[in-house]
């Protein structure tokens, strides 16, 4: 890989509304030959991708047929998709040493959730002594962006207001519509496999990081959890750092979708936080809405018809909704250099997710006569082959 333009991609550090960027994705690691997850993968994968991720962390995941990478702190979105190509790209090289393909997919098309095998450490042991049968289906991945910006209590305001657009984030992300090898007619199973566990799902709002702080702080005197980490809301303050963290989405298969809802998070962000500075923030939508538009964005993905206050039907459908909200951060996509990554959210609600790829594909392959084995595992050759896209 080539080294990037950095001065060329990197914005004025005077800049008041700077952010900086950060993903993690979570993977799954597949046999070649079988298509399906490698229960025990080869120890080499995890020390060879450790020692060359540079910059950039790689670290084993609750299940051991998963890797997850942690990209650097980028202060563009130019740089962040060179992170993405680096990250991917050294445990993919890793990976195929040792025997193994990536799959960027947010649940493996057919693998079974009762074959797989923890990683052996005490965080996880306890996880999974604690909530039983909601982490032993926990065959599942997620994509998380870390943005830095403004002051704390700054974060929590903009937080609040960004609620309202997380069923579309969402939507554009959506990577699993399979499970168990079986068809669930959502194109985002892994959010219903999230909703066993507590803590999850939309956050309500909050207004300043005392009223966080006071929150969190009777989670602690109560018992419930040890630390801000243990909040699994789709979207939080992180807890080792100073950044709101988009937890919503799926793992975008391909990296230029994951680049296009960052670049689209960003901007988002951005515009807020002028407004913001306006004393102009806009109103955050009813949590119960809000949450029935999440449903709404899991179920149909790039079809959702989302509910919208705005309106008078009380319906807004997701192209239209993307078209108005690229109108509205343009301003914000210009100084922070992404206008051709935030369009690319239009093509991707016109030709689909990864999770339509998989169901469009899983079909075709059926009505041309193969088994259902046989199209599961076209599904996953075709996800590896989108996971390498780009690298």
């Amino acid at each position: 890989m080539s080294e990037p333009d950095t001065e060329a991609m990197t914005l004025h550090p005077d800049d008041e509304f700077a952010i900086t960027l950060g993903i993690e994705e979570e993977f799954f690691l597949v046999d070649p030959r079988t298509r399906d997850l490698i229960v025990d993968p080869d120890v080499g994968i995890f020390e060879a991708s450790e020692k060359a991720s540079g910059a950039h962390k790689i670290v084993r995941e609750f299940l051991r047929a998963q890797i997850e990478s942690n990209t650097r702190v980028c202060n563009s979105v130019a740089l962040l998709r060179q992170a993405l190509r680096e990250t991917r790209g050294t445990i993919i090289d890793a990976a195929e040493r040792h025997g193994a393909a990536l799959l960027a997919a947010s649940t493996h098309p057919f693998a079974s959730q009762t074959e797989q095998m923890t990683t052996p450490r005490k965080r996880y042991e306890t996880f999974a002594s604690r909530f039983q049968e909601n982490v032993r289906q926990f065959l599942i991945g997620g994509m998380h962006i870390h943005a830095g910006f403004g002051d704390a209590d700054s974060r929590i305001r903009i937080m609040t207001v960004l609620r309202n657009y997380l069923p579309l984030l969402h939507a554009l992300s959506t990577s699993s519509p399979f499970s168990q090898g079986r068809m669930t007619g959502f194109k985002s199973w892994r959010l219903t496999l999230m909703g066993g566990l507590p803590r999850t799902g939309i956050p309500g709002p909050l207004h300043s990081w005392d009223e966080y702080d006071d929150l969190l702080g009777e989670y602690q005197r109560m018992k419930f959890i040890e630390d801000g980490s243990e909040l699994w809301w789709d979207i939080r303050p992180s807890h080792a750092f100073p950044t709101i963290e988009l937890r919503i989405c799926d793992v975008c298969t391909r990296i230029e979708d994951a680049v296009c809802i960052s670049a689209l998070y960003a901007s988002l962000i951005r515009m807020l936080m002028r407004l913001d500075k306006e004393g102009k923030l806009p109103l955050e939508d009813h949590t119960e809405i809000i949450s029935e538009n999440r449903w709404v964005a899991q179920r149909y993905g790039v079809l959702a018809n989302f509910g919208d206050s705005r309106r008078l039907s009380g319906r807004t459908d997701i192209e239209d909704l993307v078209t108005e909200l690229l109108d509205d951060v343009a301003e914000d996509a210009q100084a922070l250099r992404c206008e051709v990554e935030i369009r690319r959210a239009l093509d991707i609600v016109r030709e689909g997710t990864s999770a339509d790829r998989q169901v469009d594909l899983f079909r075709l392959r059926r009505v041309e006569g193969d088994s259902d084995a046989e199209a599961l595992h076209k599904v996953v050759d075709q996800g590896i082959a989108d996971t390498r896209e780009g690298i």
